[in-house]
């Protein structure tokens, strides 16, 4: 298998983030974006997913957490796209669901080069910590659009961190189930023969 990895950067004058992503990974993660809960998020991705995950943000959080959550989402999608390259030989598709206490995540995904993105369910409360609950939501789309995602999430529960830390969780275990490589395939898995 290739190293399958890649390292993107992106400066505006909202953000300056430098993330690296290897796909094939441990779950190992270091990650500083100024936003606790956002930290916590990312790290949960990484180690369900199995991904190696760097990612050092700073951003304007004055104002407040939204150009810091949606641009690493940018930055991530942009890393997962460049990791995976031709996706030759990948699973592609991947569903998965997962609880937290009374909370419950669904994430269905297609890696299919096609971006689109539906979301079912509210988050109980407002925010978690500095983190506003409905950037889960918008981190997800944001993520969806530049790697090149069709997902389709869901949320159910009474708590606001259970409710995200389950779609981070569903997130990362859909993306993982997805990107693995099928030794039975030999070439993109489309009809098209690209993705």
């Amino acid at each position: 298998m290739s190293d399958r990895s890649a390292a993107v950067s992106r400066e505006t004058a909202e953000t300056d983030i430098d993330l690296t992503l290897v796909v094939d990974g441990d779950g190992d993660s270091e990650v500083d974006t100024g936003v606790g809960f956002f930290d916590h998020m990312l790290a949960s991705f990484a180690k369900h997913g199995l991904f190696d995950l760097t990612v050092h943000c700073d951003g304007d959080l004055e104002i407040d957490d939204h150009h810091t959550v949606e641009d690493v989402a940018i930055v991530l999608g942009e890393a997962f796209a460049e990791a995976l390259g031709d996706k030759r030989g990948i699973v592609r598709y991947a569903d998965r669901q997962v609880p937290l206490d009374e909370a419950v995540a669904g994430v269905v995904v297609d890696i299919s080069g096609r971006p689109y993105f539906a979301f079912d369910g509210d988050f109980s409360q407002p925010s978690v910590g500095e983190f506003t609950s409905h950037m889960a939501e918008h981190f997800a789309m944001s993520l969806a659009m530049n790697a090149g995602l069709t997902l389709h999430c869901e949320v159910d529960g009474d708590n606001a961190h259970h409710e995200v830390e389950a779609l981070f969780k569903a997130l990362a275990r859909a993306l993982d189930d997805a990107t693995r490589v099928d030794e039975r395939r030999s070439g993109t898995p489309s009809t098209k023969g690209e993705l």
